[in-house]
C-alpha cells in the first residue's frame, strides 16, 4: 500500500510542475505580448504626435496662377509653419496681365476644395467652365492668402528675384524644407537650383496654328470661348479645291476637318485652329505653304463667320491687327525631365510645376489647367516631407511626385488637347 501511495504522489507532483510550467509559459508569453501592445502602442502615439506637431518651411518660386494656387495648397495642408512666395514682378505688373484664362470643370471642383469662392470672383461661366483674367485670379488668390497670416506666416516678396545671391543670404539651418519652382517657362530656378534643363518633347498628333487680334476700343470684361467644329476652307483661289475634301460624317472621321476656338476679351481676342494628323491635300498644303497671307485670311474669315453677335467685324482696313501664325505647325508637349530633386546638403526637397514643368507650343487659353494637375500631388508631398523620419521617407515622397508628374504629361498628350479642342 506504502508503495503504491507513494507512486502517486509522484505522478501528482509531476502533473503539478506541468501545470507550474504551463502556467509560467503562459504568463511569459502574455507578459510578452503585453510589452510588444504597450511598445507598440507608444510609438504609434509617439508617431502620431510627432506628425501632428510636424512643421515646415516652404519656398514658392513664382505668383503666377499656379504657384499662387501652389501657396493655398501648401497652407490647407495644415504642415507649413513658415510660407515664402517670391516673384521678380512687382504687384502692379502682376495685376494687370489682360490675358484670360479659361478654367475647366477639373480645375474649377481643385480649387473650391481650396476655399476659392468664384461668387466673389470677376468673371463668367460657360459649360461649367469659368471665365476670367488672370490679374483678378492673381489678386484673389493674393486676398485669400492674407487672409491665412493668421494661422501661418506667410510672407509675399514681389519685386525679389530668386537667385544664387538669395540663397546665400538665408542664414544656416533656416532653409525652406520644400522649395516649389513655378516661375514659369522662362524663369531660370532651376538653373540656379542645379536642375537638369533636359526636356522630353513629344507629339501630339495633331497640327495647329494660333491667331491674336488686339482692339483697344472694346471692353476687356472675360468672355466665354466660341467652339466650331468640322471645318472646310475654300482655297480654290491658291490651287486647293475645299470641295474635294470629305464632306459627311463617315470620310471625315478617315480626314476630320478644322476645329475653331475663339477666346479671351473683346479687346484681347484670341483664335486657336486644329486638326487632327491627317494626310489631306489641304493640310499638306497649309502645313507647307510660304505665303504667309493665306492663314491670316483664314483666321478672318473665321472670326467673321463664329464671332459673338454683339462684337464688330474684322474688314480689310483692320485686317493688320491680326497677329497669326505663318502655316500650321504640328503640336507638342515638351515636359522636364527631371520635375523634382533633392538637394542633400541642406537637406530640400524641389518640385518643379506649372509651365516651369510642362508646356505646350500651341496656346488654347485653357493651359493653366495643365498646371492644375500637377498640383492635385502636391498636398501629399508636402505633408510626406514634413512628417518624413528619415531620407527614405523623403525619396520616397519625391518618387510619388515625379511618377505623378509623368502621368499628368502622358495623359494631357492623350487626352488633353482633344478636350480643350475638339470637343
Amino acid at each position: 500500500m506504502n508503495g503504491v501511495k507513494v507512486e502517486n504522489t509522484g505522478d501528482n507532483v509531476n502533473r503539478s510542475m506541468e501545470e507550474q510550467y504551463r502556467t509560467l509559459a503562459y504568463d511569459t508569453a502574455l507578459s510578452t505580448l503585453l510589452a510588444v501592445v504597450v511598445y507598440v502602442v507608444v510609438k504609434v502615439s509617439l508617431d502620431g504626435i510627432r506628425q501632428w506637431r510636424a512643421r515646415i518651411s516652404v519656398l514658392i518660386v513664382g505668383s503666377g496662377p499656379i504657384g499662387l494656387t501652389a501657396a493655398l495648397v501648401a497652407v490647407r495642408t495644415g504642415k507649413v509653419l513658415k510660407l515664402t512666395v517670391l516673384d521678380e514682378r512687382y504687384r502692379t505688373a502682376l495685376l494687370c496681365r489682360p490675358q484670360q484664362i479659361a478654367l475647366d470643370t477639373r480645375s474649377v471642383k481643385f480649387l473650391l476644395g481650396l476655399g476659392v469662392d468664384f461668387d466673389n470672383m470677376e468673371g463668367c461661366w460657360h459649360n461649367d467652365h469659368f471665365f476670367t483674367k488672370i490679374g483678378v485670379f492673381q489678386e484673389y488668390l493674393l486676398s485669400i492668402l492674407e487672409q491665412k497670416k493668421q494661422k501661418v506666416d506667410v510672407k509675399v516678396q514681389l519685386g525679389t528675384k530668386f537667385t544664387d545671391e538669395y540663397l546665400r543670404r538665408i542664414p544656416s539651418g533656416e532653409w525652406p524644407r520644400v522649395i516649389v519652382v513655378a516661375d514659369g517657362s522662362c524663369g531660370d530656378s532651376c538653373s540656379v537650383l542645379g536642375i537638369s534643363s533636359e526636356y522630353i518633347v513629344e507629339s501630339c498628333h495633331a497640327y495647329g496654328a494660333n491667331a491674336t487680334i488686339e482692339r483697344l476700343d472694346q471692353r476687356q470684361v472675360p468672355t466665354p470661348e466660341i467652339r466650331a467644329h468640322s471645318l472646310y476652307f475654300d482655297l480654290s483661289a491658291y490651287g486647293i479645291d475645299a470641295f474635294k475634301e470629305p464632306r459627311n460624317y463617315s470620310q471625315a472621321a478617315a480626314k476630320p476637318g478644322f476645329h475653331l476656338k475663339i477666346y479671351g476679351t473683346f479687346r484681347n481676342r484670341y483664335m486657336a485652329l486644329a486638326c487632327t494628323s491627317a494626310d489631306s491635300k489641304m493640310m499638306r498644303f497649309l502645313r507647307h505653304t510660304a505665303n504667309s497671307i493665306i492663314m491670316k485670311n483664314i483666321f478672318h474669315q473665321s472670326f467673321n463667320a463664329y464671332k459673338m453677335d454683339i462684337e464688330p467685324r474684322l474688314s480689310e482696313l483692320t485686317l493688320h491687327r491680326v497677329q497669326c501664325s505663318r502655316k500650321l505647325f504640328e503640336i507638342m508637349l515638351s515636359h522636364r525631365r527631371a520635375s523634382a530633386a533633392y538637394i542633400e546638403g541642406d537637406n530640400v526637397a524641389v518640385t518643379v510645376e506649372g509651365e516651369a514643368a510642362r508646356m505646350l507650343n500651341f496656346d488654347t487659353g485653357c493651359g493653366v489647367n495643365l498646371g492644375m494637375r500637377g498640383l492635385e500631388a502636391l498636398g501629399v508631398f508636402i505633408y510626406r516631407t514634413a512628417t518624413a523620419q528619415d531620407h527614405n521617407d523623403v525619396f520616397e515622397a519625391l518618387s510619388a511626385k515625379i511618377q505623378h508628374s509623368r502621368q499628368v504629361a502622358e495623359s494631357y498628350r492623350q487626352t488633353g488637347l482633344a478636350a480643350a479642342m475638339f470637343e
